[in-house]
């Protein structure tokens, strides 16, 4: 009972906290935005300075975040995988298995609410979710606060960070500071779109690129924008009946019963196993899914129709999503441990 006052204290404190957010430059600290992205936003209250992205990627690679210290955000969020996971469902502290499987958090700022529900509407209150799940941290922020009080080397770089010792204030806002700097913008496709490199894709990518934007598949219907994704929630047909409620977990309307959050599509080849639940391992397995129509459910959204491709257009369409690959965020040493 304690533990769980002492959560809802926390997060009454974070809602409360100023949601105003201001633009920041193009080119701003250790990194320089990708042609074609829009600006990143920061909020008020938690303007990127060196410090606080110093401060937020220490925690994210230290298992101290954890109630046992065997578990960090890093450990289902790998950088080498565009920080998402290679298994279905991730396990946390004692091998408590997860319940969805674990997004990459690439382009993480420009999402306009967090979860596959949507239910969490700041990067910052998001940090709460994993610590205080008990199949993922299994702790509370507020004994975390007071763990990292007892560390010299945290407390330092607290106060350096945002003048104040550790509290559950600084732990989100460097957190979110340091994921609002991982950005992926130099795939392939980029190269091709918005730095005029003509010669990076080759044909079978080129191909599936037109068939993508074309309305034969009508993909970016879900999956438009710079970051391939418009953030909405639908259900594509994956079961007849889903054990997993998605979206009706957070409003309890049946119109949102099955319905998920539509994912970014940059990395998604590293980003394997697919969907909320993992359930298919390979791209061709989620296309051949779309090309059939997916499966006969009252939720399942008009757009999901038979493709009726080719297995050469098949082919061309997961080489074109593989294009969508950025190496070199994935091999950025700034975001490594």
């Amino acid at each position: 009972m304690r533990r769980h006052v002492q959560f809802l204290i926390a997060l009454a404190f974070l809602i409360s906290c100023e949601k105003e957010v201001k633009p920041i430059p193009k080119s701003f600290g250790l990194f320089e935005m990708p042609n074609g992205f829009d600006v990143v936003e920061h909020p008020t209250d938690n303007q990127y300075t060196k410090a606080r992205w110093d401060l937020g990627k220490k925690l994210f690679f230290d298992p101290i975040m954890s109630l046992d210290s065997t578990i960090s955000c890093s450990s289902c969020h790998k950088p080498e995988l565009a920080f998402s996971d290679d298994v279905a469902f991730s396990k946390g502290v004692d091998g408590a298995i997860g319940m969805r499987n674990a997004p990459s958090l690439a382009n993480v700022s420009y999402h306009p609410y967090f979860t596959r529900e949507g239910g969490v509407p700041t990067l910052e209150m998001q940090i709460l979710v994993p610590i205080q799940e008990h199949n993922e941290f299994n702790f509370n922020i507020v004994l975390l606060a007071e763990r990292l009080s007892q560390n010299s080397e945290y407390v330092e770089l607290t106060h350096d960070a945002y003048n104040r010792s550790p509290d559950p204030f600084t732990i989100t806002r460097s957190l979110s500071c340091f994921e609002r700097s991982l950005i992926s913008g130099y795939s392939k496709y980029d190269q091709y779109i918005n730095y005029g490199n003509l010669d990076v894709l080759n044909d079978s990518e080129i191909r599936g690129m037109n068939l993508f934007f074309s309305d034969k598949t009508n993909c970016v219907s879900c999956h438009g924008g710079f970051n391939f994704t418009n953030y909405e929630f639908a259900n594509n047909g994956l079961y007849e009946s889903y054990p997993d409620k998605g979206r009706f977990r957070l409003t309890g309307l049946n119109s949102d019963l099955a319905m998920f959050k539509i994912p970014s599509l940059r990395n998604v080849e590293l980003t394997s196993p697919y969907m909320h639940d993992g359930s298919f391992k390979t791209l061709k397995e989620v296309i051949l899914h779309y090309n059939e129509g997916g499966k006969s459910n009252t939720q399942k959204s008009n757009l999901i129709q038979p493709l009726n491709l080719s297995s050469e257009e098949i082919d061309d369409l997961v080489s074109f999503l593989k294009s969508l690959t950025d190496q070199t965020f994935i091999n950025n040493p700034i975001f490594k441990n």
